[in-house]
């Protein structure tokens, strides 16, 4: 049993570190800590689960068209709304990020109810025996899947000319913007990027969640102690970070109890910020802008 609780908070964890990365970056490299985030996870869901109701679309297939969706509504919402707020201060961002948030999941119910939906693929109650443990097949995709994602964006930003100007301006602002990288278009381009990865967060999650305007409060603890865990603007701290949330939740449920889940992953979370304060691989440079 143990055995078993352990490969599921493993599998898990991968899309916890996928649903984070862009929440990460944004945070990392704007100093927003954005609380519309998990509104992308939960939409994302939905173009999944419309793609795949009213046309029979595969989940894994409609992933594209739900990170392309989110990755326009981040872009726009960056550019016309919250660079005109990113040089007042961290509470006006964290105010505006939360209408925004508000507003989205407001609207989604009012467009498509609250009634909870469901993504069944043929593969959902498919799972593969591997050394007497069952591994879920839709949970062992989505960790997959989630690794894939993150890796790529993690190379993106190392050898990508633009991946380049979001680390420079991360780096230094003023002087990402003497070098000719106009700071507002990398801040826009750094949200869309990040509602894409939330997006795909979402279209995996539909699989293994109920699907409704609600689902994305129960990612917003999650993402705070991964991107703390990992380290602000760190991929790579959300990849390692997220497997390990995973795995301590599903300890702390084995051993104490699922009511103690959360309790145990925010003790975490403090004990993160009192002995390591940028997490395991951040840098002193993210977030901190003038």
């Amino acid at each position: 049993m143990l055995a078993q609780a352990t490969v599921n908070g493993i599998l898990l964890g991968g899309l916890y570190g996928l649903a984070t990365v862009g929440f990460s970056m944004v945070w990392g490299v704007m100093g927003v800590i954005n609380l519309a985030h998990t509104s992308f996870i939960m939409l994302g869901a939905y173009v999944t689960y419309f793609l795949f109701e009213k046309l029979g679309m595969d989940p894994i297939l409609s992933m594209p068209f739900a990170m392309a969706a989110m990755f326009v509504l981040g872009y726009g919402i960056q550019r016309f709304i919250l660079n005109g707020v990113i040089r007042t201060s961290l509470l006006l961002s964290l105010v505006v990020t939360f209408g925004i948030d508000l507003i989205l999941t407001d609207a989604t119910s009012l467009a498509f109810t609250s009634d909870v939906r469901s993504v069944n693929a043929s593969y959902a109650s498919t799972s593969i025996a591997l050394f007497g443990t069952l591994v879920p097949l839709v949970r062992l995709l989505a960790a997959g899947l989630s690794l894939v994602l993150g890796i790529a964006f993690f190379v993106f930003l190392r050898r990508a000319g633009l991946g380049q100007a979001i680390l420079a301006t991360a780096l230094d602002r003023e002087m990402s913007n003497l070098m000719g990288i106009n700071p507002q278009k990398v801040f826009a381009l750094t949200a869309g990027a990040g509602a894409a990865l939330a997006g795909a967060a979402g279209s995996l999650s539909s699989m293994l969640f109920p699907v409704s305007p609600a689902m994305g409060v129960s990612f917003l603890g999650a993402v705070f102690v991964i991107t703390v865990l990992g380290g602000i603007g760190s991929v790579e701290g959300c990849i390692v970070a997220g497997f390990l949330y995973g795995l301590v939740q599903a300890w702390a449920a084995y051993f104490l109890g699922t009511n103690f889940q959360e309790i145990v992953a925010f003790a975490l979370f403090l004990g993160v910020l009192v002995i390591r304060p940028q997490g395991l691989f951040g840098r002193a440079f993210f977030g901190e802008h003038a």
